[in-house]
């Protein structure tokens, strides 16, 4: 186990929530990985599956990995949460349509 790995086992990550204010600023807790982003989608693992974040212009304003906390602006339009596809030769695709 590396020193990062010891770590992060003996830190609590923190619950997921999520808090949307105005529709402009998101903040999410209990991410666990980006899978990918651009300026009109983010998928986040989070502790509680994977989370789909759609809207325009949007972009990470903080992201703290250690922390498992991500804050994102722009106009959000919807938030998804996917069941998480068995296995991980699926695929994105695969993760996103089980």
């Amino acid at each position: 186990m590396s020193f990062r790995e010891d770590s992060m086992a003996q830190r609590p990550q923190p619950p997921h929530e999520v808090i949307l204010k105005g529709r402009k600023s998101l903040d999410i807790t209990g991410v666990k990985e980006v899978e990918s982003f651009d300026n009109e989608e983010f998928l986040l693992e989070t502790s509680l599956g994977f989370l789909s974040v759609r809207g325009h212009n949007l972009h990470i304003k903080n992201l703290d990995v250690d922390e498992g906390i991500i804050s994102i602006e722009g106009k959000v339009d919807d938030l998804v949460y996917v069941d998480q596809a068995t296995g991980k030769s699926k695929g994105f695709i695969g993760k996103l349509f089980k």
